[in-house]
């Protein structure tokens, strides 16, 4: 990061981008289900975006510790060819 930069330059408070993150990936909610517990329909889409945009990076990991109940193994699996685009 550049000096003086911080996250939040770019993404939502931790607060919110931790709870849209849980959502989408320990609670399988879509898009819909977290528009409907009061997030901003835009946030939610670009963070769901920005996590299927960002798949290639597990795939090209070692495997890593299963810390929850949902893993980015074998649990979670999307594709990462033909432009593949998921529902939020």
């Amino acid at each position: 990061m550049r000096p003086d930069q911080k996250d939040e330059d770019s993404l939502p408070p931790y607060e919110t981008l931790d709870t849209i993150l849980h959502g989408l990936i320990e609670e399988d909610l879509g898009g819909a289900e977290l528009e409907a517990k009061g997030f901003d329909a835009a946030t939610v889409q670009r963070i769901w975006r920005l996590l299927e945009l960002s798949e290639y990076k597990r795939r090209q990991a070692p495997p890593g510790v299963k810390l929850t109940s949902r893993s980015f193994g074998r649990d979670r699996r999307y594709p990462i060819t033909n432009a593949f685009r998921g529902k939020a």
